[in-house]
């Protein structure tokens, strides 16, 4: 969040911290044009087996995803059409076991969702469209 505050401070720009859309001000409902989620998916029986660079020096609450490493891309996808302006976009990352899973929790949540797959790293981010 510091990181953040600083990058942002000589453009003008806010951070906020909090849960979620819990830290986001209720004026910015409706009108968000890009939302960008960098959320934990990494399942929680599999946080011992990340490399100690991750696993050591890592926030636990920035890797670990619940059982199947994808509860909070849930909530976000749930909560983030009531942000997003008609139009709207929602990107979150995931890896390439969970991404039809993610996919499905986008389209549950009335997005428009499709798949970007970077062939030269195993990246893969679902693009989630609020109509």
């Amino acid at each position: 969040v510091r990181c953040a505050r600083r990058n942002v401070a000589s453009l003008g720009g806010h951070v906020h911290q909090g849960d979620l859309f819990d830290a986001l001000p209720a004026r910015l409902r409706g009108r968000v044009d890009v939302l960008a989620a960098n959320v934990p998916y990494v399942p929680s029986d599999e946080i011992a087996l990340l490399p100690a660079e991750a696993r050591d020096h890592e926030p636990r609450v920035a890797l670990e995803g619940g059982a199947d490493g994808l509860d909070i891309l849930r909530r976000v996808a749930a909560e983030a059409p009531a942000w997003l302006a008609p139009g709207g976009h929602l990107l979150v990352e995931t890896s390439p076991h969970q991404a039809p899973d993610a996919l499905s929790a986008f389209t549950g949540s009335r997005l428009e969702a499709h798949l970007a797959v970077c062939e030269e790293r195993p990246a893969r981010v679902v693009i989630g469209r609020r109509p």
